[in-house]
């Protein structure tokens, strides 16, 4: 099973002044390294902040981009894992471990754990189209992976 972990941030942290402090830093680095260890890591980054993103909308056969910061919102994904478990629990597991702030520090941290659909999850895909889509993977899209 392989699960999506997205870190989650807040305006405040978004912000262009916002700086983690090194022991942030070196925190993730040890989880990432023993989720590596573990045989588990699939892949892992870190956000730019919404100021350089965009959302794109599609409504009524159209398309249109409306540029970061996204001010509307109240929390970001800042950054993100992909990891392959043998179950849920395994995944919470290992989601519990994610660095986070220490007892007495009253800050508010959200991770997002969700497991990564398999092309048997969709019953009503022709399976002509899941064939394309397991080789489409296999290739690792356009070799980007």
């Amino acid at each position: 099973m392989r699960y999506l972990m997205s870190i989650m941030s807040s305006p405040e942290t978004e912000a262009a002044d916002y700086e983690p402090a090194p022991e942030v830093y070196e925190a993730m680095a040890a989880y990432n390294e023993e989720m590596v260890k573990a045989g588990i890591l699939l892949a892992g980054e870190g956000l730019a902040p919404t100021s350089e993103g965009a959302y794109v909308t599609f409504r009524n056969g159209g398309a249109a981009v409306t540029d970061g910061p996204f001010v509307e919102a109240k929390e970001f994904i800042a950054g993100y894992w992909i990891i392959q478990v043998s179950s849920r629990e395994e995944a919470l597991e290992w989601a519990k471990r994610c660095p986070h702030p220490p007892a007495g520090d009253d800050t508010v941290m959200r991770l997002q754990l969700r497991r990564i659909a398999d092309m048997d999850d969709h019953e009503d895909m022709p399976e002509h189209l899941k064939e394309r889509e397991r080789e489409l993977r296999a290739e690792g899209y356009a070799h980007g992976s």
